[in-house]
C-alpha cells in the first residue's frame, strides 16, 4: 500500500524581496585588491572586541558598585533611625521614677525589667548602630573611591578609542 501524501497550496515568492531576508553574498577577502586596505582594521578588531568587552565589564563594576552604595546609605539610614528611636526612648525612661514598672517584649510576652537594666539595653543598641554606622561609612567611602576608578578608566579607554 503506497503512503498518503497531502498536497498543500503553493504560496508564491514575494517579488519585492519583503518576505525572508536573503543571504548577500561575501567577497573574498584576500583575493579582492579593494580588501587590501581592510587588513589593518581586521587586525584591530581583536584589540577592539577586547577593549569592547573590558568596557562592559567596567561598566557592569559601576552600576554594581553604584548599588552597593544606594544600599549602604539605605543601611546607614536604617541604623540612625535605630539609634534616634533608642536614644529617645532613653532620655524619657530616664525620666520616670526609679520604681517604674517597666516590661521588655520578648517574642510574644513581656518580663518585667528594672529601669537600669533597660537602660543599659538601649545604651548597647546605640553603641551597635553606631559602630555599624561607621564601618558601613568606611564601605561606603571605599565602594565611592572604587566607582571614582572605574569612571575613570572608561573615560580613558573612550578618549584611548577616540584618539586611533
Amino acid at each position: 500500500m503506497a503512503p498518503v501524501t497531502q498536497t498543500l497550496p503553493h504560496k508564491p515568492a514575494p517579488a519585492s524581496g519583503a518576505g525572508t531576508p536573503q543571504p548577500t553574498p561575501t567577497p573574498p577577502h584576500s583575493s579582492s585588491p579593494a580588501s587590501a586596505g581592510t587588513k589593518p582594521a581586521l587586525a584591530l578588531l581583536p584589540l577592539a572586541l577586547a577593549t569592547g568587552t573590558a568596557f562592559t565589564e567596567l561598566q557592569a563594576k559601576v552600576i554594581d558598585t553604584q548599588q552597593k552604595v544606594k544600599l549602604a546609605d539605605i543601611q546607614i539610614e536604617q541604623l540612625s533611625k535605630t539609634k534616634k528611636h533608642a536614644h529617645l526612648t532613653d532620655t524619657e525612661i530616664m525620666m520616670l521614677v526609679d520604681e517604674t514598672r517597666m516590661y521588655e517584649g520578648v517574642g510574644r510576652m513581656f518580663i518585667l525589667q528594672s529601669k537600669g537594666v533597660i537602660h543599659n539595653q538601649l545604651l548597647e543598641k546605640q553603641r551597635i548602630a553606631e559602630e555599624k554606622i561607621k564601618e558601613l561609612e568606611q564601605k561606603k567611602s571605599y565602594l565611592e573611591r572604587s566607582v571614582k576608578e572605574a569612571e575613570d578608566n572608561i573615560r580613558e579607554m573612550l578618549m584611548a578609542r577616540r584618539a586611533q
